[in-house]
């Protein structure tokens, strides 16, 4: 049933997302939808069976566990439940943060995580470009922040219906009006501060860290408001890889054992 949850929640938010990029497009793409869509949409199928037929259920499980343990922090202080779920909310978004930055600054990491920036464009579809490796460490990464948080169980289905959708929504390629913008850029991560994160400006991509809420970059010093050029001319992708016929699906899957390229 959890599993169902988050595939309708994340399908529901998907649907809605690329049909608000139809309308009211942020930027003109030069690639078409054909020549990136099945590639995205073929890690994200990928990836989600992987997850399926390994570890994909293991979040809730091990936050189910710990609970029946007494493990983790919330847990070993009988916290109320309102408080667990606000604290388990707000612990594994900072730990996905966290993650993040490392996924940037750890070239072993790096290796995996360059075949989400590689995208020359930036929708929806972005936000399920992972490499299968990246995904299984993450949450395998999820469950350790779980276990040593004590993070309630049904507070977990949520952050991960939360984060889904937020990366669902801030890859998103979508219009918002600049001064709607700023207002909710002082509570979540909008499409035109996350995509400055996908600049191919090392100093750009190596910012706004966050996928739900922007209060991490703001108190961690790695906030920029706006990108170097205007956002509907911005390059988009990383400067070593510019060929698409460099970045197809199964090159994507090879890249992380290729020699590490960062100019």
């Amino acid at each position: 049933m959890e599993t169902v949850i988050r595939l309708s929640a994340a399908l529901g938010i998907f649907s809605i997302m690329i049909c608000v990029e139809y309308w009211r497009p942020r930027r003109i793409l030069r690639l078409g939808r054909a020549q990136r869509w099945p590639i995205n949409l073929g890690l994200a199928a990928l990836n989600m069976v992987l997850m399926r037929v390994t570890i994909g259920s293991m979040s809730y499980i091990s936050a189910v566990y710990a609970k029946d343990h007494a493990w983790g922090l919330l847990n070993l202080t009988a916290a109320p439940n309102w408080l667990a779920v606000v604290a388990t909310l707000l612990l594994l978004d900072f730990a996905i943060y966290g993650q993040h930055i490392l996924m940037h600054k750890w070239p072993p990491l790096w290796r995996l995580h360059q075949v989400h920036h590689t995208d020359l464009e930036f929708d929806a579809t972005t936000a399920v470009r992972f490499h299968p490796f990246e995904i299984m460490l993450s949450m395998l990464y999820k469950v350790l922040c779980i276990i040593l948080i004590g993070a309630d169980p049904a507070a977990v289905i949520t952050f991960e219906i939360i984060l889904n959708g937020a990366a669902t929504f801030n890859h998103g390629n979508v219009d918002i009006q600049p001064a709607l913008d700023r207002k909710l850029r002082w509570l979540i991560i909008t499409p035109d501060m996350h995509r400055i994160h996908h600049s191919t400006r090392r100093a750009e991509t190596d910012s706004n860290y966050g996928f739900s809420i922007s209060l991490w970059d703001r108190l961690c010093g790695t906030y920029i408001a706006a990108p170097q050029e205007p956002q509907t001319r911005m390059t988009i992708g990383l400067a070593a890889y510019r060929k698409p016929e460099e970045l197809s699906f199964l090159r994507l899957l090879r890249l992380p054992f290729k020699t590490l390229r960062r100019d």
